[in-house]
């Protein structure tokens, strides 16, 4: 005879906690919500370039430059969205990223061919 208790089934959440956590999101500022966004697709794209602490362990010069592409696109089109106190910053780690990401291809792509550079325009490293 098994004795197993429901403890070890893992619970589904039900309806209530859907309402609860769109609640929790109605009451998020859509700028909040548009730079987290935006840091993540940055942090994710330090990784796949190898700017972490681990280095080339993770890095993926493919999924870089559709993490940079997609950034530039966020920012681009929430330019008029969100305040020049936000998207400033923003701008300036997604150059950053442009330009590392120059630095780390073999063959780097024409100017204004990178990742994102049809939002930014150029990038020179």
């Amino acid at each position: 005879m098994s004795d197993t208790s429901s403890s070890d089934t893992p619970e589904t959440p039900g309806p209530a906690d859907f309402d609860a956590m769109t609640r929790d999101i109605a009451e998020v500022p859509a700028v909040e919500v548009i730079v987290t966004v935006a840091v993540n697709l940055m942090s994710a794209a330090a990784v796949k370039l190898g700017l972490t602490e681990e280095g080339d362990k993770h890095k993926d010069l493919d999924e870089a430059r559709k993490l940079v592409h997609a950034l530039a696109g966020l920012l681009d089109a929430s330019t008029t969205e969100i305040s020049s106190f936000h998207a400033a910053p923003l701008r300036d780690g997604l150059k950053s990223l442009q330009l590392a990401f120059r630095e780390a291809s073999i063959v780097p792509d024409e100017p204004g061919q990178g990742p994102g550079e049809k939002y930014t325009g150029p990038v020179y490293g």
